[in-house]
């Protein structure tokens, strides 16, 4: 779906609003006290400057445009909180709604160019406008104090941006566009050709993480294990998985941003749907609790943690041969994620564990070798998914990196994956013996490739079987 602007999916006033008469509007120009704001570090401005000199480096010659995006509507007039698009936030380290950052060309490199709201304290639309009214949401930094902050070399105002890019287009300055985010902007360039390598650039930019980058990472974690044992306490009184989705995203709103993406929060047979997020279920005291869920920084770096947790403090001895296989599988794909493997080499080691596992178990009754053949892999019926995404800015990072540059890639120290085997027995799956349906279990945890044996940002939240035991009886 395309985005939409500001415009067309706010308006500026609701249907209820009343006229403001001139008297008004002249009494609230008048008499405001100008406050300084905020200054973003020398250290913060440095990386940014550095991230967008890498990418100027790759693009001489060229416009390069990277929108914030606009707010996106939930009902009505009302908005989800906002959050700058992922690429602008690597470039900039935040922004506000409608924001443009423009690498223009200048010499051998680029100028930084930075469209930003300007300053309506003191004007009508301050205090009438619902959508960017400073009395309604918040002081802009405005134009000069961007300009200051950011360390950029101009900023100008959001009002003159349109013109600006149609210039561009008109003049046939070559140009690239991240589309997605701003539908005003994309429709500007309407009839330019779809840039998807530049997008592809600005993901693999992102592959190798930083010192910076990995210590984010590494705060989420430790914010994102404080969370999860908020839950823990909860268990000898909750009853319903809001509870859990609730202690969870407390601790993150406390100590974080938001969380990084929508909780799962999936007790009993919930848990064989991978992406339940329904989280209206009830929290039985003899079921497992698969809780995915990871705390965003306010740099935006997230973490994403499964465990999967018995209510009661014990598991059965059915859900613990699952469990005991699901964690297997992850310890050798976690022993997989060295430099010079190529991404998918822990999920081979993963899905070999599970397979001959599930043999065990009894649930597939061919050998190994048919089992895992590329022919049948019958085994994903169990499993559904791979056991490995890159992680980052983005829960799912470097979405759009090229295949041979990521999933058919090689792995090198300072990238950062999740290692999450699991194995879901559906309620209602013939194939699978009765006493192991409904069981679902997954383990994920968050790994650095390192120069030697890789690192497990999440070690500390405790994932063997018997240390989650320990970690349930010791809190709830």
């Amino acid at each position: 779906m395309e985005f939409e602007t500001l415009e067309a999916v706010s308006p500026q006033r609701a249907a209820h609003d009343q006229e403001p008469p001139e008297a008004l509007v002249a009494f609230m120009e008048r008499e405001w006290i100008d406050r300084p704001t905020e200054q973003a570090s020398q250290a913060e401005q440095a990386r940014y400057r550095e991230r967008a000199a890498t990418l100027s480096h790759a693009y001489p010659g060229t416009h390069l445009l990277v929108p914030a995006g606009c707010e996106r509507v939930r009902a009505n007039d009302t908005h989800f909180r906002f959050r700058p698009s992922s690429d602008f936030a690597y470039l900039m380290g935040g922004g506000e709604p409608g924001a443009l950052l423009v690498l223009e060309p200048e010499g051998s490199g680029h100028r930084r160019i930075l469209f930003v709201p300007e300053h309506n304290r003191g004007t009508a639309a301050g205090f009438t406008d619902r959508v960017r009214g400073e009395l309604w949401v918040g002081r802009h930094r405005g134009v000069e104090e961007s300009r200051s902050y950011y360390g950029v070399d101009r900023c100008e105002p959001l009002q003159s941006m349109n013109a600006y890019l149609e210039r561009l287009r008109n003049d046939g300055h070559p140009t690239r566009l991240l589309r997605g985010t701003n539908g005003e902007i994309d429709a500007i360039f309407a009839q330019c050709d779809e840039d998807t390598e530049f997008a592809a650039h600005l993901s693999e930019m992102r592959l190798v993480k930083d010192e910076y980058e990995i210590a984010e990472l590494r705060k989420a974690v430790e914010i994102t294990k404080r969370a999860f044992e908020d839950v823990i306490r909860l268990f000898p009184v909750a009853t319903s998985e809001r509870e859990v989705e609730a202690a969870f995203w407390r601790r993150a709103r406390i100590e974080a941003n938001d969380v990084g993406y929508l909780t799962i929060a999936a007790a009993g047979d919930h848990a064989c749907t991978l992406h339940w997020n329904r989280n209206d279920g009830r929290l039985e005291k003899d079921a497992l609790l698969l809780l995915d869920a990871g705390v965003e920084c306010d740099s935006l770096y997230t973490a994403d943690v499964t465990r999967t947790l018995p209510v009661g403090g014990r598991f059965s001895a059915e859900q613990r041969a699952v469990y005991d296989l699901v964690y297997e599988a992850q310890q050798a794909g976690i022993a997989a994620c060295l430099a010079g493997n190529d991404f998918l080499e822990p999920n081979r080691r993963a899905m070999h564990v599970l397979a001959q596992g599930l043999i065990e178990l009894g649930v597939l009754t061919c050998s190994l070798d048919e089992a895992i053949d590329p022919e049948h892999q019958y085994y994903r019926r169990y499993t559904l998914h791979n056991v490995s995404h890159m992680l980052g800015i983005d829960v799912h990072d470097c979405a759009r990196a090229r295949s041979e540059r990521y999933k058919y890639g090689t792995l090198r120290p300072g990238m950062v994956l999740t290692v999450e085997p699991g194995l879901y027995f559906q309620p209602d799956d013939a194939t699978v013996p009765a006493s192991l349906r409904g069981i679902g279990v997954r383990i994920e945890d968050d790994v650095v490739v390192t120069g030697g044996a890789p690192e497990n940002l999440s070690a500390t939240l405790p994932s063997s079987a018997d240390a989650v035991e320990r970690w349930v009886r010791g809190l709830a």
